[in-house]
């Protein structure tokens, strides 16, 4: 069995509902299937992305974390 992630993103306007969320998902759901995939689901991904010290302390940075939403598909 082979899987595959896609990073998801709605991208919405002032205004959008969740119905445009879920078209855009459905979108890309449909494209993946159409290639012979089956959708298996929406999962989340935590990182950390490293901060630094700057130079001599000047514009330091602390650590981020970041969470980016995955849709899954096996063949």
């Amino acid at each position: 069995m082979t899987y595959k992630v896609v990073p998801f993103t709605a991208q919405l306007k002032s205004g959008d509902t969740s119905s445009v969320v879920a078209e855009q998902m459905q979108t890309i759901i449909d494209i993946h299937v159409t290639g012979g995939w089956e959708y298996q689901g929406m999962d989340t991904v935590q990182t950390l992305v490293a901060g630094n010290s700057g130079c001599f302390g000047i514009g330091a940075q602390p650590p981020v974390s970041t969470t980016y939403t995955v849709l899954v598909f096996r063949k």
